[in-house]
């Protein structure tokens, strides 16, 4: 799949069988068939929602890690995308459940959202640009792949069609896109043309692994 640029359909290959468990995971076809609980999507979102504030602060850091502009405009736009529409998602989302979003901002960080998100942290701190980048795109990405499959192969009466269509939808298909883009991009302009033969492409790969098993075991926060 080279929808999204090469590096990142060579980092998805790599990581099997722990991509199809995180893309095809009972959760994502709940959502796809209807079958899913509400009270497991809404648990999920909540848990979401304070995930993405961290995951915007790690972009954040992407902006310090970044090396020239482009590259900082890229990841600032990502920010915006994060705290400004998707995490609206969720709160209009919630809303219609009745959890406001002071009720969403002073829930509790469940571990396996603490686990997740600090590694992602921790990539960037202790790592580089790619180094981060190689943590964040499992998410970023994954849920565009997950999005578009889900739209095409979803009941017609899914209770989750709205969140089917926002990550199907041109806006955040164009921002996996542009992330695909940046990733390509900031391999070639540290590892070179041959990055697959470079010693950090393993390594590298491996964090993109790590972080789809952390994304399978953040689904299980909606099963519980």
């Amino acid at each position: 799949m080279n929808r999204y640029g090469r590096t990142f359909a060579a980092w998805r290959a790599a990581a099997q069988p722990q991509w199809d468990a995180y893309t095809r995971h009972p959760f994502v076809e709940g959502l796809r068939d209807g079958t899913l609980p509400q009270s497991g999507f809404l648990a999920y979102l909540v848990q979401d929602y304070l995930f993405l504030k961290n995951f915007s602060r790690a972009w954040a850091l992407a902006v310090v890690k970044a090396g020239d502009l482009d590259e900082m405009r890229a990841c600032s736009a990502t920010v915006h995308t994060l705290l400004d529409h998707e995490m609206g998602l969720h709160v209009q989302t919630c809303a219609r459940a009745g959890m406001d979003a002071k009720m969403l901002a002073n829930a509790q960080e469940a571990v396996t959202n603490i686990a997740y998100t600090r590694y992602v942290l921790e990539a960037g701190y202790s790592g580089d640009f790619l180094d981060l980048l190689a943590a964040l795109m499992p998410c970023v990405i994954g849920y565009g792949e997950i999005g578009l499959r889900l739209q095409a192969e979803a009941a017609p009466d899914t209770p989750y069609r709205e969140w089917i269509d926002t990550y199907a939808g041109a806006e955040y298909q164009a921002a996996c896109i542009a992330a695909g883009e940046l990733l390509d991009s900031a391999i070639r302009k540290r590892l070179g043309h041959a990055a697959q033969e470079n010693p950090r492409w393993a390594a590298l790969s491996e964090r993109f692994a790590t972080a789809t098993r952390l994304e399978v075991a953040f689904w299980e926060l909606g099963r519980s």
